[in-house]
């Protein structure tokens, strides 16, 4: 894992993980379609990160008809909380979990140490830009989804 993190910065490709998604059901981040898509690491128990996520879902509704996708990536360990906080933010985007906590093999892969961080993902599957928030975040996804 220490060797690929090393290789997840800007301007590299992102790498591969799949994990089960709220209902069970194994989500590849391969496999979502979109032109640009934000990995947004977060958890049920990070402040910060349930602070934002009412911007979050408003820069999502904005940006979602134009090829805008995101994976949320929960640090959770508890299944209940987890999926609580998905229905009180109202995050209607994909999120999955491996329900290992911080220990989440994508948080260790990514090499993610702090809650929130995200990475932009343009439609090549590069990595474009990262920890983008608010109007930085919105100002980048109107730059790529011209």
């Amino acid at each position: 894992l220490s060797r690929l993190n090393r290789e997840v910065r800007t301007g590299r490709k992102y790498v591969y993980f799949a994990q089960p998604d709220a209902d069970g059901k194994m989500t590849r981040l391969s496999g979502i379609r979109a032109r640009v898509i934000l990995l947004e690491f977060w958890g049920s128990w990070c402040t910060p990160c349930r602070q934002q996520n009412p911007e979050l879902v408003r820069i999502y509704n904005e940006f979602k008809e134009r090829g805008f996708e995101i994976l949320g990536v929960a640090a959770d360990d508890h299944k209940e909380d987890w999926l609580k906080a998905i229905h009180d933010d109202n995050l209607t985007w994909r999120n999955v979990s491996d329900l290992r906590g911080d220990r989440n093999r994508a948080v260790l892969i990514y090499g993610v140490s702090r809650f929130p961080s995200n990475f932009l993902i343009d439609h090549t599957g590069t990595l474009v830009a990262k920890d983008l928030q608010g109007e930085a975040l919105r100002a980048k996804l109107a730059e790529l989804l011209k």
